[in-house]
């Protein structure tokens, strides 16, 4: 990935913001190697065209797509997604809560009722689990192919 698009997708988890104006943006792109204002600039608009940024709210506020967070997401990063009352979700969640702790592995839980495209593209799939980018189950877990899979992402 592109330094300066991964400068800006990082800024969302370093600010711990949901939504970020275009200048924070910017200047986070510019802390980039090499990263200029039109580079920055182009680089914006190119993650809103892939869908990893959206506008957001107010004028010139941008918001990271679950797809833009995926997109940066580490080898050792689970995203769960999931939703509430789902027994099969808590099931999953806690079939692999020790397999992850024994690899440092850290979970994310996303509810995919608090994303309308989320719960469009998730809604008769959950649980889905993500390590890193990768979609790697849906509706059931099998614990010695995510341990093979951590394994790999240690390597």
């Amino acid at each position: 990935m592109d330094p300066i698009a991964k400068r800006i997708l990082e800024a969302f988890d370093e600010l711990s913001s949901d939504a970020l104006d275009l200048n924070t943006l910017a200047e986070r792109g510019r802390s980039a190697p090499e990263a200029d204002r039109d580079a920055v600039r182009a680089t914006l608009m190119q993650l809103v065209q892939q869908g990893l940024l959206r506008p957001a709210g107010r004028f010139g506020h941008f918001a990271r797509t679950e797809e833009g967070r995926l997109a940066i997401a580490g080898p050792l990063d689970v995203t769960l997604y999931t939703r509430r009352g789902c027994h099969l979700c808590e099931e999953a969640k806690a079939q692999m809560a020790p397999v992850l702790r024994k690899f440092g592995a850290k979970l994310y839980e996303v509810d995919v009722d608090q994303d309308a495209a989320l719960r469009e593209r998730y809604t008769n799939d959950v649980p889905v689990v993500f390590l890193g980018s990768r979609k790697v189950a849906k509706h059931r877990i099998d614990l010695a192919q995510l341990r093979r899979q951590l394994e790999r992402a240690l390597r």
